[in-house]
């Protein structure tokens, strides 16, 4: 699954035809890196793949004042079943990915064992201020967007939500995981002379 495929391609069957520049500033006015995994500066790269793949079209240029000459696009036939399909994949596909977190939790050296409560606090405080920050985001979005956008910015919420309650028990398990007996800590690596 494709998120900013998924988000051109429905700019584009929305608004088009269009250019990339103006695909860009909808991005950045809809705040999509706020929630979703789209690159603002990856759109025109994306474009190119969508056109080159026969999903966009080239339907003329645009030339308004001194601004540079840009290439309109719109989208084919082929590209509103694809647009079709990825809006249903992104509705019923499950989107989990591991956290590199717990990669670097469990080859932890003893060095930074014994800083693993400061650590995990630290990453708690981090979490709260980032949760805070997102209701504060939604609660002056809430005039300005339809329920489908406010479910999307509480979803954020939830997950942090979640992740803030793992990190609060985790914590409470530190000191076992620092004198685990049953882990075996990677030797501390040498130092460069």
């Amino acid at each position: 699954m494709s998120s900013i495929r998924l988000f051109v391609l429905s700019t584009v069957a929305e608004h088009g035809p269009v250019h990339g520049h103006l695909i860009r500033l909808l991005a950045e006015r809809m705040q999509a890196p706020l929630w979703t995994d789209i690159s603002v500066g990856a759109i025109y790269g994306a474009i190119n793949r969508l056109a080159a793949e026969g999903l966009l079209r080239e339907t003329g240029q645009e030339r308004a004042g001194n601004r540079p000459t840009r290439q309109l696009y719109e989208i084919t036939d082929d590209g509103r079943r694809a647009l079709d399909r990825l809006r249903r994949e992104g509705l019923s596909d499950i989107w989990f990915k591991p956290d590199p977190f717990d990669l670097a939790l469990v080859g932890i050296d003893r060095k930074t064992a014994k800083s693993l409560p400061a650590i995990l606090t630290k990453r708690l405080e981090t979490l709260r201020a980032l949760l805070a920050e997102r209701k504060r985001v939604s609660e002056a979005a809430r005039a300005h967007v339809g329920v489908a956008k406010l479910w999307i910015l509480r979803h954020s919420e939830y997950r942090l939500e979640a992740e803030i309650a793992y990190l609060t028990d985790l914590l409470k398990a530190a000191n076992d995981i620092v004198n685990d007996k049953g882990h075996t800590f990677p030797p501390a690596p040498k130092s460069a002379k």
